[in-house]
């Protein structure tokens, strides 16, 4: 959901790009073990253990009076977002994570195997975008058109870079029509980066265009609509995770409470604001209401069909783009675990 991509990754960024560097480009074997035959059991045992890295979930659940409901244990660690959760998972130290489409795909590329078990996305993605182009003062674009020659900031581990490949194209463009500065999307690094004419355009998300507009507007900084959808949010897990009898189980509940804690998040938007935005994560009330009308409201899907076809093109240009071998893009998605949210929505209401 749009809340888990503001905790941004941050320096294991580097250390996602080693492993991407190093890795060979060819698929690999090592990866996209096919799990759908495999029996998910009923219940979850009260003794299994899950670490769930997903702090704004926890946040939620304790917001809303759910946490103490799991009826498992879980290990929550205060991470999230693609770089961070690659790097816990090949430690052995995470079972599932919040984050964006990209994420796994970095993650089959590096021989890491893994899986997506549950999704959301935005109602009305392209009204309410989770990034806006972002343009230097003076940097003289005013449309898409406009970036061929121009400075773009770009991280190719991360969901930002991947956006930035998909305006390219959209605007007619290719990598050798511009200048790609490979800058970690971490922080304030965009923003400052764009202020200091480092680069002409960036790709900004969350606060970070609020915070931009109002530093630099006055100057001449600015952000544009790029209109493509850049709303996918997951929950991410180890195959070997999903692949454990005891911890499937207890995955599946998890999902359910994430369901629900999405809609409670969007029916309490003023409790949201205060616990999570300005307790917990330190912004202005200002801030998190910014936040909050940005992001619209949640579109948790039964089917994942439309989903998957979206991660194919997106995989189909990033293996293009970044010399990498395509691959299916229903290898990621672990469809057992496909119907669990929105049953849980329509079977039993909000509350878990």
């Amino acid at each position: 959901m749009p809340k888990f991509r503001f905790v941004a990754a941050t320096a294991a960024f580097s250390v996602t790009l080693l492993l991407t560097s190093c890795a060979d480009n060819s698929q690999s074997t090592a990866v996209g073990k096919d799990v759908s035959g495999e029996k998910i059991p009923a219940t979850a045992s009260p003794d299994t253990s899950i670490t769930v890295g997903a702090p704004e979930l926890k946040v939620a659940l304790q917001l809303s009076g759910q946490i103490d409901k799991l009826p498992f244990k879980v290990k929550w660690a205060n991470i999230s977002g693609g770089p961070k959760c690659s790097e816990a998972f090949r430690a052995g130290a995470l079972d599932v994570c919040s984050a964006a489409d990209i994420p796994s795909i970095n993650a089959y590329w590096t021989g890491l195997d893994t899986k997506l078990v549950a999704a959301e996305f935005r109602k009305e993605p392209l009204r309410h975008p989770v990034y806006e182009l972002g343009i230097a003062p003076g940097a003289g674009v005013e449309s898409l058109a406009d970036l061929r020659g121009k400075k773009i900031a770009y991280s190719p581990g991360q969901a930002q870079g991947a956006l930035v490949l998909r305006i390219l194209q959209k605007a007619g463009l290719t990598k050798d029509d511009v200048q790609l500065v490979e800058l970690a999307s971490t922080d304030d690094v965009y923003p400052t980066a764009l202020g200091n004419h480092q680069v002409d355009a960036a790709p900004l998300g969350d606060v970070n265009i609020k915070r931009y507009l109002t530093k630099y507007g006055k100057a001449g900084g600015k952000t544009i609509q790029h209109g493509l959808r850049d709303d996918p949010e997951h929950l991410w897990a180890l195959t070997d995770s999903v692949s454990d009898t005891q911890k499937s189980a207890a995955i599946r509940e998890l999902i359910k409470f994430w369901a629900r804690a999405l809609i409670w998040i969007d029916e309490h938007p003023k409790e949201w604001i205060q616990g999570y935005y300005v307790k917990d994560q330190g912004l202005s009330r200002e801030d998190g209401e910014y936040l909050v009308e940005r992001s619209g409201h949640p579109d948790i899907p039964a089917d994942w069909t439309s989903a998957i076809q979206r991660q194919q093109q997106t995989i189909d240009l990033l293996a293009k783009e970044q010399n990498h071998k395509a691959f299916k893009a229903d290898i990621l998605f672990d469809r057992r675990y496909e119907p669990v949210a929105a049953d849980a929505l329509a079977g039993e209401g909000t509350t878990p």
